[in-house]
Parts: C-alpha cells; sequence; structure tokens
C-alpha cells in the first residue's frame, strides 16, 4: 500500500485570544492517499481553513502530530517549514495573489527564486511550461491588469506547480470566479489530478464544487462530522 501524502493523527489547534481561548480544532485524524483529490467543506468556524493552514504548515498545531509524505513536520523550526512549503506543496489563493506590476511568467517563477541551483534559464523554462499546462502559453508577457480573473487564477495554479509540489492545497480557488469561468478552472484541477495524479486538497463552501473531487471531508465545529468518496464526481 501507498504512503499516505498526509497522515494527521489527533492534530489539535487552540488560538489563545488573551482571557478567551478559542479551541479551532478538536483532535483530527485523516489520512490521505496520493492521486485523491479531497474537499474540505463546512460552515464559517468549522475549522476547514485551520485545517488548511495546518496542512500547508502556514501554523503549527497546539498538538497532535501531521506526517507530510512521511515525514513528521508538526515539530519543524520555521526555516525547516518554510523549505517544505517551497519544496513540496503548492498554494492557490481565492484571491489569486499575483504581483501587479510583473508579468504572468515573471509572477510564476517566483517560486523558484527561493529554491538553491535553479539557474535563471531554467527558471523560465519551467514557468513557460507550467503556464502551458494551464492554458495561457500565449499569455506569457501579459500583466494581471490585463489578464480576466480565470487567466490570473490560471496564472496562479502554475506558480503553485512549477517547483512540482506533491501536494496541491486550494483555498476557495472559484470563490472570486463565475459559474462558467469555475467549471473552467475546477476542469484544470481534474486534469492535473487524473493525467499527472498530484494529491489536491480543496477547501469550498459550495456543494457543487466539492463534487468535482473524489472525497469530501465535512468539518462542524473543529471535528470531521462526515468522510465520504464521491461515487459520480462531476467532469468540467
Amino acid at each position: 500500500m501507498n504512503q499516505p501524502v498526509i497522515a494527521v493523527h489527533d492534530l489539535t489547534k487552540i488560538y489563545d485570544l488573551g482571557e478567551l481561548q478559542v479551541q479551532a480544532l478538536c483532535g483530527v485524524s485523516i489520512d490521505v492517499a496520493p492521486g485523491e483529490f479531497v474537499a474540505l467543506t463546512g460552515p464559517s468556524g468549522s475549522g476547514k481553513s485551520t485545517f488548511m493552514h495546518l496542512l500547508g504548515c502556514l501554523d503549527r498545531p497546539t498538538a497532535g502530530r501531521y506526517f507530510l509524505n512521511g515525514n513528521d513536520v508538526s515539530t519543524l523550526s520555521s526555516r525547516e517549514l518554510a523549505h517544505v512549503r517551497n519544496t513540496e506543496i503548492g498554494f492557490v489563493f481565492q484571491g489569486f495573489n499575483l504581483l501587479s506590476r510583473t508579468s504572468a511568467v515573471e509572477n510564476v517563477e517566483l517560486p523558484l527564486l527561493y529554491a538553491a541551483g535553479v539557474p535563471a534559464a531554467a527558471r523560465r523554462e519551467r514557468a513557460v511550461e507550467a503556464l502551458k499546462a494551464v492554458g495561457l502559453g500565449d499569455r506569457l508577457d501579459h500583466h494581471p491588469n490585463q489578464l480576466s480573473g480565470g487567466q490570473q487564477q490560471r496564472v496562479a495554479i502554475a506558480r503553485a506547480l512549477v517547483n512540482n509540489p506533491t501536494l496541491l492545497l486550494a483555498d476557495e480557488p472559484t470563490g472570486n470566479l463565475d459559474t462558467k469561468t469555475s467549471v473552467e478552472v475546477m476542469g484544470i484541477f481534474q486534469r492535473l489530478n487524473i493525467e499527472r495524479g498530484i494529491t489536491i486538497v480543496l477547501v469550498t463552501h459550495e456543494a457543487d464544487i466539492a463534487e468535482y473531487g473524489t472525497r469530501v471531508i465535512t468539518f462542524r465545529d473543529g471535528l470531521i462530522r462526515d468522510d465520504s468518496a464521491i461515487e459520480h464526481r462531476r467532469i468540467a
């Protein structure tokens, strides 16, 4: 049996807000196998975004353990976590997070600037290939204000892919997009999942978006309330 990409054991997160303590996660345990496409759903305050931040090594758990590709990352130093984020995880956000004065290909190159030993020519080649993979090979030199919302999100996906991560995390990636463009973006995620075998974990509050995955995990009050395979996934 393949080693899980994600193995989480009794993960707890408590936010200390002065006199008030908020328990955002209450002992969550899951495994995610290579090649799964998991949608995290649940109401606001359910714990899904906190869980996503922990998976992305953007925050540390209060208790519990998190293994990424077999390595315990729950106790790593800040420097070590930064290395994991840049080499093993790709991030896609609702707000695109592109640099406005920088071209599409330069935006995609950014993660490679922090990767040791990647010469400029190789950075450009990998960025171009990533943009071609999301259908933007003809928009390399366009700036964000010259691109539609859907095209900007494609650039963000290309940027997430450029370091060849084993795990792609997407936080409400269709939240700023219309229905037609949302379907197109979910089609890109599906192709990356099916054709490249990239493991994807996506946060969404939209039930129809969740159905593009292979599995839905529902959070409520810091706990997993349901964890189900999708028998008939939507195909974009």
